[in-house]
């Protein structure tokens, strides 16, 4: 059969208010996200900020109307600060997911797939989502690379705003995993299906959703993902998919909600401090290292498990999780509801000022330019 030819939209520089929706759940259509050079690729996820806004006001009206919880003032102000904190290099510089992917493109790819085929579309989402499920499970697994996503699962609340909370560093381990798919498939392709992969997983981060169905069987969705971000010790390591658990199906890390779920790390760091929540387990690694004897057990430290130490197996034990009773509250301020209105009021003036800021930098500029 013919490949279907797709010519790529006029003007890529804004979004269509169906466009913005559509991203966030992956469902655009390969014609109208192809895009046959970098130039031409929306910044998705820059433009994505107002429906992000959206939903985390749809949510809170829901949760209230459900007696679903609702989510704390300071852990959505953490969370919020943590992606603020996440996409201010890109200001600066180009994604290291990029640069690095055109550097492989460049020199090193084998053959080169048509840019506006459909079939190429979707082997990039397929690809993109495989590639993440590795980088996610060893973000889990290799304590370096744990120092920097447990962040992300820091929150003790779950709930749109808990997808904010992404860690600074997590992209500076996360490009060695995608380097492969540049080995075949044009830049372009990959930076729209890298943004929409990220995208997806934000409407995730939810306890509105009970149960889809049977889109439960290849979806990632809010019920696995709970699951994901749970401590209790069904929880730990599991349901790693960005997009489609499939592949946690296939490679035996799938476990189905089933006992209630308590969010958080296996050891609450009790803190909204927006530099401890970055960095703190880098702090107890470095410490770690220094106290460990022998070679080997100190480069272990590094890239085995979090939960390693001699003469444990390489993900540690999972006896030595603690358990949860389900009585466990999350660590919180005593402050004013005057006091929250107005860190509310000065924080909503500083997100429109990280709006204006990022307008005004140029769609393209952190995808093309050095």
């Amino acid at each position: 059969m013919a490949e279907a030819q797709m010519v790529a939209p006029g003007d890529p520089k804004n979004i269509s208010l169906s466009q913005g929706f559509r991203m966030l759940f992956y469902v655009m259509k390969p014609n109208e996200s192809s895009f046959p050079n970098l130039e031409e690729v929306p910044e998705y996820v820059e433009q994505a900020t107002p429906f992000f806004i959206s939903l985390i006001v749809l949510e809170l009206a829901l949760s209230w109307l459900k007696g679903k919880p609702r989510g704390r003032v300071d852990d959505a102000l953490t969370s919020i600060s943590a992606g603020i904190l996440y996409r201010l290099p890109s200001l600066f510089f180009r994604s290291i997911e990029l640069s690095s992917y055109i550097y492989v493109w460049e020199n090193y790819r084998l053959f080169h797939l048509p840019w506006d085929s459909p079939w190429t579309w979707y082997l990039t989402f397929l690809g993109v989502d495989l590639c993440y499920y590795w980088f996610h499970r060893m973000a889990h697994e290799v304590n370096i690379m744990w120092a920097a996503h447990q962040t992300h699962h820091s929150s003790e609340d779950y709930n749109l705003t808990t997808a904010l909370r992404q860690s600074v560093f997590q992209i500076y381990t996360s490009w060695i995993f995608y380097c492969p798919l540049a080995l075949f498939i044009p830049p372009p392709v990959f930076a729209v299906h890298i943004q929409f992969n990220l995208l997806y997983q934000f409407w995730i981060h939810t306890q509105i959703i009970d149960n889809l169905g049977p889109l439960e069987l290849i979806l990632n969705t809010p019920s696995h993902h709970r699951v994901h971000h749970g401590r209790n010790r069904y929880c730990i390591d599991k349901n790693y998919a960005s997009t489609l658990i499939i592949w946690d199906r296939i490679f035996g890390t799938f476990e189905a909600e089933s006992e209630k779920v308590t969010y958080g790390l296996t050891h609450p760091i009790n803190t909204f401090e927006p530099f401890k929540v970055q960095f703190h387990h880098l702090y107890y690694m470095w410490t770690t290292f220094w106290i460990t004897p022998g070679f080997w057990n100190k480069l272990s430290v590094i890239f085995k498990g979090p939960g390693w130490s001699p003469g444990k197996p390489r993900l540690g034990l999972s006896e030595e999780i603690p358990e949860v009773t389900g009585k466990e509250v999350p660590y919180g301020t005593r402050v004013s509801g005057s006091l929250q209105l107005y860190v509310v009021v000065h924080f909503v003036l500083l997100l429109g000022f990280y709006e204006d800021t990022f307008a005004d930098k140029g769609v393209s500029n952190s995808l093309v330019s050095s």
